[in-house]
Order: structure tokens, then C-alpha cells, then sequence
């Protein structure tokens, strides 16, 4: 690919995702949203996180390196999904999280 394709494909895709993200808050400006729109725009930023998770804990690849491996981060994924239940805390499920991570890991 040469560098004025590359140029080319760049400037072009730039302009693709700018106009992708300003002209929805022009076309919007001043305008009150109806609460249902309100209430599913509330649900895109668990639902990606969902997705980057779920993308992380499950591959086709998990247990290429035996089964310990595959099943040790759906475990986890399991401990920090009973803290959050009990703890409704953000920190907490971090700090269990990586720790469920390297105790497993070690065993």
C-alpha cells in the first residue's frame, strides 16, 4: 500500500467517524430525548463491557493449554460475580478479581 492510499483510506475513515459522531448531537442539539430512548441509552455501557468480558472468557482457544487453564478464569470470573452480589462494590471486585486471578493461577 502505498502512502498516498494509505492517506486516502485514513482521511476517509476520519471523516466516516467524525460525521458518525457529530452529526447525531447537531441533529439532536436543543431537542429533549423521550425517556425511552434516555432509558436504552442507559443499557450500551454494561452491554459493551458484557461484550468485552464475555470476549475475554470465552475463546475457541481457552483449553489448547489443558483444561486447568480454560476453566481458571471463569472461576474468577464466578468469585467476582458472588462479591459484586454481597458488595454491590466496584473496589471490592477489582481487588477480588485479581486476586482469585493469581491464587488459581498458582495452583
Amino acid at each position: 500500500m502505498s502512502t498516498a492510499q494509505f492517506l486516502v483510506l485514513w482521511l476517509s475513515s476520519f471523516a466516516f467517524i467524525l460525521a458518525c459522531r457529530v452529526v447525531p448531537v447537531v441533529a439532536l442539539r436543543g431537542r429533549p430525548l423521550s425517556p425511552r430512548v434516555v432509558e436504552a441509552l442507559g443499557y450500551i455501557p454494561p452491554a459493551a463491557f458484557a461484550a468485552l468480558v464475555a470476549n475475554d472468557l470465552l475463546s475457541p482457544t481457552m483449553f489448547d493449554a489443558g483444561l486447568w487453564t480454560g476453566i481458571m478464569p471463569i472461576l474468577a470470573a464466578g468469585i467476582v460475580v458472588f462479591v459484586a452480589w454481597r458488595t454491590r462494590s466496584m473496589l471490592w471486585c477489582c481487588v477480588s478479581g485479581v486476586l482469585a486471578y493469581v491464587l488459581l493461577s498458582l495452583i
